[in-house]
């Protein structure tokens, strides 16, 4: 199984991503990680994205799709890969096609996580992680039962600068923007499937697996 895996930040789509690749033996493939980790082996790829990422500029889209080319031959991902955070707009979606076109591995399903803006926000803005063992909490829909206390290691939790309301609007408003024609491509290519995003993780999970099984 081939995947897109599309949703806000803050809709749940790495926890789900996580389970997916419990469950099904495929990687999660993130763009980010990929970048990081050419430019820590100084890969060729690697050294002309740090140019690049040095620079200020964005990484081009042909050096993002050669490591994601890269990645999808090694062994684990020969049963089916999750994209996630590529692509992030119609442009990159077309040439992402091209690729995969090329290499006889074309996309089987596109999965949008769609949770209301306000909802959103609430997750976001609440967002509280721990320093010490990484576990998340959120002050409006989890909270620690202790505040500013981790309820698993008794480590400090730590709110992000950037998850303040003034920069979580205008993440999201982005996301919006740009993803949002994304979502009418896929449609269009009769990839997409809707996932409701407000319910239990487990529920969601259940849609999701049963939508790939």
């Amino acid at each position: 199984m081939r995947i897109v895996l599309m949703g806000a930040p803050g809709s749940g789509k790495g926890t789900q991503a996580k389970k997916m690749v419990a469950t099904f033996g495929i990687p999660q493939i993130s763009t980010g990680d990929l970048l990081r980790a050419a430019v820590a082996a100084e890969t060729e790829l690697g050294k002309k994205a740090k140019s690049a990422m040095d620079a200020g500029q964005l990484v081009p889209d042909d050096l993002v799709l050669g490591l994601i080319r890269d990645r999808l031959q090694e062994p684990d991902a020969q049963k089916g890969f999750i994209l996630d955070g590529f692509p992030r707009n119609v442009a990159q979606a077309e040439a992402l096609d091209q690729m995969l076109s090329d290499i006889e591995s074309p996309l089987d399903r596109a999965i949008q996580i769609d949770v209301p803006f306000e909802e959103l926000k609430q997750r976001l803005t609440g967002r509280v992680s721990c320093g010490d063992c990484g576990a998340v909490f959120n002050t409006h829909t989890f909270p620690p039962q202790k505040e500013g206390v981790c309820d698993l290691c008794g480590g400090e939790l730590i709110h992000r600068a950037d998850d303040n309301e003034e920069t979580v609007v205008n993440r999201l408003k982005v996301y919006e923007e740009q993803t949002q024609p994304l979502i009418e491509y896929y449609d269009d290519h009769g990839l997409l499937k809707h996932i409701n995003g407000t319910r239990d993780i487990e529920l969601i999970f259940d849609e999701i697996r049963q939508l790939l099984s």
